[in-house]
């Protein structure tokens, strides 16, 4: 008896474990209604769980994860209209970061404002979602972002890592081109949508961001724990190539991505940096993003 009841606690226990390295994303969900006219306030609550399990719950990946090893992300849902009964127009800021080597510091790696989110939404449904196949907007959009975070991840550990998830979000995106949605077409106004996220990853064209990706996390800031000096000369090195893509395509997607992700992080590397770094890194800086002049007026000590 004591036997089969060691047994018994054994596959349980073996059931846990698997079930605490199944999950791939550690996503902090929340949900604002600063414009709610009509709609019951309640209803947001309850997406916000749904949300919230559909991206925790659901295995993203073949691999097996420690819970220590979850992507840290989170979504910021903001109902900016009401579209009508149960459709509602949403801003969703999608962020995600993860560890620096032998540090207690976490570094952005996505960090995107999308205003595009059209939703019908009716409280307690179910959402269901298909890697094949088109189910809603609402999980076609969770399943795209899910899949370029951990894309990014996978990229910033092992050079052009995450290339199998990328193209995971590029067959949501080619479902989406046979579905009136907006955000997901190559032609409409916005031209930093879904499809030119995806499309500008996966493109040779801009093969040199996603090294440069894997440079500057796994050859740069992993590496200024034991060698700060090799590692800031690394990431200015990442700076160059990246002036390069920018002289190349000024408007690419990516490059704004990066720079609304890593301005205040280069701002403070650059400021321990010799005067050369610091004179090079201010440069390519302003040149690049002039939106964040003024933080980067840190690394020169100007106020």
């Amino acid at each position: 008896m004591k036997a089969r009841i060691c047994l018994l606690l054994i596959v349980l226990c073996s059931l846990f474990v698997v079930n605490t390295q199944a999950q791939e994303l550690k996503c902090m969900v929340k949900v604002n209604t600063p414009k709610l006219q009509t709609a019951d306030p309640r209803i947001f609550q309850t997406l916000q769980k749904s949300v919230f399990e559909f991206m925790n719950n659901r295995k993203w990946t073949d691999d097996a994860y420690e819970v220590a090893e979850k992507i840290e992300c989170s979504m910021l849902i903001t109902v900016t209209e009401e579209l009508g009964s149960d459709n509602y127009k949403f801003q969703v800021t999608i962020q995600s970061s993860r560890p620096v080597h032998n540090s207690s510091y976490t570094t952005t790696l996505f960090n995107f404002s999308d205003k595009d989110w059209k939703v019908n939404y009716v409280e307690y449904q179910p959402l269901e979602y298909e890697d094949n196949k088109y189910i809603s907007n609402l999980t076609s959009m969770l399943a795209f972002y899910a899949y370029m975070v951990i894309g990014l991840d996978y990229d910033s550990f092992s050079a052009k890592g995450g290339q199998a998830y990328f193209d995971k979000a590029k067959n949501i995106v080619n479902i989406m081109q046979n579905v009136d949605e907006d955000g997901w077409k190559p032609f409409e106004k916005n031209l930093k949508n879904r499809y030119w996220i995806n499309e500008n990853i996966v493109n040779q064209r801009f093969e040199s961001f996603r090294m440069l990706m894997y440079n500057y996390h796994r050859l740069g800031l992993d590496m200024m724990y034991t060698n700060e000096a090799m590692g800031r000369a690394t990431i200015l090195n990442c700076l160059k190539q990246l002036e390069k893509m920018y002289e190349d395509s000024p408007n690419a997607v990516w490059i704004s991505i990066f720079f609304a992700s890593k301005s205040d992080e280069l701002a403070n590397i650059f400021a321990g940096g010799t005067p050369q770094e610091k004179q090079q890194s201010y440069q390519i800086l302003t040149r690049c993003d002039p939106m964040n002049s003024n933080r980067y007026k840190r690394i020169t000590g100007a106020r």
